[in-house]
């Protein structure tokens, strides 16, 4: 992942993510990217939108954008992070959602397009409350 910006290590990150341009991509502590995630920092479809006008350009045209993902954050299998996406901190991504803008702190999106669904912390006092012994213990910190 050379070229990718860190600000502290990640939790895990799957061999199978699909990393579009790591230049453009930010990463904070205990990040979790799961499998077939791809993390999308183009889009081409500027060039598409000019000829509809009768603009073709020249060349293809792109707009290139920064993935920014913060500190604690979750993104399951086969999620979508779409150009210019700034994700902050404590936050689950759904799999399979496709996320774009910017996703504040302490949310759960799910779906396509991503929605914002509930805040982290209120589902989790949930979870606590119907696991309360039957949490999975690792050693892993």
């Amino acid at each position: 992942m050379v070229g990718v910006k860190m600000n502290g290590l990640p939790r895990y990150i799957s061999t199978q993510v699909r990393f579009d341009d790591f230049n453009k991509i930010h990463l904070s502590e205990r990040v979790v990217i799961s499998e077939k995630v791809i993390l999308l920092t183009h889009d081409y479809s500027l060039t598409t939108g000019l000829i509809a006008l009768n603009k073709k350009p020249s060349t293809d045209l792109a707009f290139k954008k920064e993935i920014h993902i913060g500190r604690n954050v979750f993104i399951g299998m086969g999620a979508i992070i779409m150009p210019g996406t700034i994700i902050h901190d404590n936050v689950v991504i759904g799999a399979g959602s496709v996320v774009r803008g910017t996703i504040h702190s302490d949310a759960i999106v799910i779906g396509n397009p991503g929605q914002i669904i509930g805040k982290l912390t209120e589902k989790a006092l949930k979870w606590e409350e119907q696991a309360k012994n039957s949490f999975i213990q690792t050693d892993r910190n």
